[in-house]
């Protein structure tokens, strides 16, 4: 387990649209350090897959981050590193997409975890 993590505080990390990501700051999930690096990610037209995967493995890194909470249609464009991520901490959560339904078939973790109890569908 990482450091921190099981200790509270430990946060949410989040990557995806602009009002999915204000959502979960209005809820009181946001943080910035005093380095002034925060804990979500706003992924809009402008946003390149590098920096969305340089934001995937900073959080994924982070001793203080439980949780990476991730938009589904921005899970695919980096599904390379997410089907290559193998900790339990922080888990991986794809979430649905404002506009885009969620395919349950797409997501890997919850396939990993399918796999894992033999539940087949």
């Amino acid at each position: 387990m990482a450091a921190g993590a099981g200790q509270d505080g430990a946060l949410l990390a989040l990557i995806g649209d602009e009002d999915t990501v204000t959502g979960f700051l209005l809820a009181g999930v946001g943080h910035k350090d005093f380095r002034q690096n925060t804990n979500f990610l706003i992924v809009d037209s402008k946003t390149t897959t590098k920096m969305i995967e340089q934001s995937f493995l900073s959080f994924t890194q982070r001793d203080d981050v439980a949780i990476v909470v991730i938009a589904q249609n921005v899970a695919n464009e980096i599904r390379h590193l997410i089907e290559r991520y193998d900790k339990a901490i922080p888990a991986i959560l794809e979430i649905p997409a404002k506009d885009q339904p969620y395919d349950p078939k797409q997501d890997t973790m919850l396939t990993r975890v399918k796999t894992l109890l033999g539940i087949n569908n």
